[in-house]
């Protein structure tokens, strides 16, 4: 029998006739994209799809873009980030502003640990400003900069398509994606070559 037909009628039979609840993991969510995840999000609709984790640098163009399976938590995948960061440019960045789903104490001590000079979580978790930055100056302008990055995820889905991937399967999913990143970027390095034209 099909697998995914079995995983169809496991969840249907546990949570229709049984009224028990199903792992996540066990179930299927799509039969067209039978990698479809659910992504939970707090007091909010529940919606489909993948998590991106982006990460992007002063000139906007986007450095690292993780697509992970399932719905890892946030903090799980800070220091994942920022070692393959330190990997792919071997420097660590002197200032990180992330969302506030990354916000933990030992984000924030592993990172210093690191060589990272200011940490700015918007969720502060019990910490102090001074624990993660070196004033408030740092830390506001670090948060008004991680508003700034909602632009480039906003320009993104509206002009690269990053809001829906057409591609069927996981792997062309991420072909999608990363396609859609890599054509973002090209287009921040011909505007800055434009501007230093001028």
């Amino acid at each position: 029998m099909n697998s995914y037909l079995e995983k169809v009628l496991y969840q249907s039979e546990k949570r229709i006739i049984k009224k028990q609840h199903v792992p996540a993991r066990k179930k299927i969510f799509s039969i067209f994209e039978p990698h479809t995840d659910i992504i939970v999000k707090d007091r909010r609709e529940s919606q489909f799809g993948h998590k991106l984790f982006l990460t992007s640098g002063k000139s906007n163009m986007v450095l690292h873009c993780d697509i992970p399976r399932g719905n890892p938590s946030d903090k799980e995948l800070f220091m994942p980030t920022l070692n393959s960061l330190k990997d792919s440019y071997d420097v660590t960045p002197r200032k990180i502003s992330s969302d506030g789903g990354f916000s933990s104490q030992e984000n924030m001590s592993l990172s210093k640990d690191m060589g990272v000079n200011d940490v700015c979580f918007p969720k502060r978790c019990n910490m102090e400003i001074t624990d993660m930055v070196k004033s408030s100056w740092v830390y506001k302008k670090l948060l008004n900069w991680r508003a700034g990055i909602e632009a480039v995820i906003s320009f993104l889905k509206r002009c690269f398509g990053m809001g829906r991937a057409t591609w069927s399967g996981f792997d062309g999913y991420k072909k999608y994606i990363r396609c859609g990143v890599a054509t973002y970027n090209f287009v921040v390095l011909a505007r800055h070559e434009l501007s230093a034209e001028t």
